[in-house]
């Protein structure tokens, strides 16, 4: 049987890079204190590879994607949804932790819950379609020494101390720049990024080696397997999903994260509307920012997530539309501040818009590639993301215990 692109690279499709630099993947401005350089680039089909750095950290984790084969995928790694449920929920988890620790509640057998709703209308081939995202919903499980109103006081201000809090509330319409076979082009169906495009990054990827003093922990990201203990809980959490009108579809993902005894988090989603394969993913913070480093962090979870969103909409449109898209690939900027409680600023969490930068080799002419960008930012589950506000949902599902 023939290889897909990924399984031809090979193990391992998760680690942290110990070139990267070197190999040309430098780590970008910091103007909030947590800002991230994503580069992503199609390995044909659904499938893509990313690296992203870490301003704060230096840290440059390599990631996987593909997509399920009702997108005509192989399923050989998480789809971009994934990726930012995961990133959404490790972040809330620090929040919370940090933020108890901060006001010395103690919170036992803790539990997140995270739904994360999208929907989208209108016809794909003819460029009509249009994505969008509603409010997350969080529910979070614990026994805790407090009572019920300080416990939810608690919860209410953790979630806003996220820094996703910061795209999340608000409207932040994510800004592009574009160039066409080598031409930088002015992007019109899309909000403009008022700087000249980074370089061309090339072919980069086949220089990342994995760091020989990694710090990262067996079994970042697998499959989730359909028994045991992990996946009775997550049938159990399940939740009927909202109704929407006739004309929209809607997807679901839904994910759960408790702490392993080591403080790592361990993080299982699932997806609903259609269901590709289920995925546990571990994530912890570096040294010197809540953790140990042995996972992938929040920040850099979130910020793949978007990137690889974006890529898979311009693939797929450029696919179903029968446009001659020959290569594609982008450098996309997040900038997150830490996190209110995490990072100690006391402050709601806040971010820049994203910031794209795309690359598109085509055998047609510069209308069909504004045509891809334009179509690939309003069909992006992730973008709608940003630039739509969504408040979260915040819930206990337990009565605390009074100390």
């Amino acid at each position: 049987m023939t290889k897909t692109p990924l399984e031809e690279i090979g193990d391992p499709l998760y680690f942290i890079a110990g070139n990267a630099t070197e190999a040309g993947f430098p780590v970008p401005p910091n103007p909030h204190g947590q800002s991230l350089r994503t580069w992503v680039r199609s390995l044909g089909g659904m499938q893509k590879e990313a690296i992203v750095v870490s301003a704060a950290t230096g840290t440059a984790w390599r990631f996987a994607c593909d997509e399920g084969a009702y997108l005509g995928g192989h399923d050989k790694a998480p789809n971009p949804l994934t990726y930012l449920s995961a990133g959404m929920i490790a972040s809330y988890m620090n929040e919370i932790t940090a933020l108890a620790e901060q006001r010395q509640i103690e919170l036992r057998d803790l539990e997140l819950i995270l739904e994360n709703f999208y929907y989208r209308e209108g016809d794909f081939r003819k460029g009509t379609m249009i994505s969008g995202a509603l409010p997350p919903e969080l529910n979070v499980a614990c026994e805790a020494d407090c009572d019920d109103q300080t416990l939810n006081t608690l919860l209410y201000e953790a979630v806003v101390a996220s820094p996703l809090n910061g795209l999340a509330r608000g409207a932040h319409p994510s800004l592009f720049t574009l160039v066409h076979n080598g031409n930088v082009l002015t992007p019109e169906q899309v909000t403009p990024l008022a700087v000249e495009p980074f370089p061309d990054p090339g072919d980069n990827f086949p220089n990342l080696v994995p760091a020989s003093d990694s710090t990262a922990v067996p079994s970042l990201i697998e499959n989730l397997m359909e028994e045991g203990v992990a996946y009775d809980a997550m049938v159990k959490s399940r939740v009927e999903p909202p109704k929407l009108d006739a004309d929209k579809q809607l997807l679901h993902m839904h994910s759960r994260c408790v702490l392993r005894p080591d403080g790592v988090k361990e993080i299982y989603k699932e997806q609903y509307h259609p269901t590709p394969s289920g995925w546990k993913f571990l994530s912890d913070e570096a040294e010197g920012f809540g953790g140990h480093g042995r996972a992938p962090d929040a920040a850099s979870l979130i910020s793949a997530g978007i990137g690889l969103c974006f890529m898979t909409q311009m693939g797929r449109y450029s696919n179903m539309a029968k446009l001659p898209l020959k290569g594609y690939s982008i450098i996309q900027d997040t900038h997150f501040s830490l996190g209110g409680a995490s990072g100690g600023t006391n402050q709601a969490g806040v971010a820049q818009p994203v910031e794209t930068h795309i690359y598109l080799e085509t055998e047609a002419d510069d209308d069909v590639a504004q045509q891809i960008v334009g179509v690939a930012e309003r069909t992006c589950f992730l973008h709608a993301f940003c630039r739509d506000d969504l408040k979260p949902k915040v819930r206990a599902s337990k009565s605390s215990r009074a100390a």
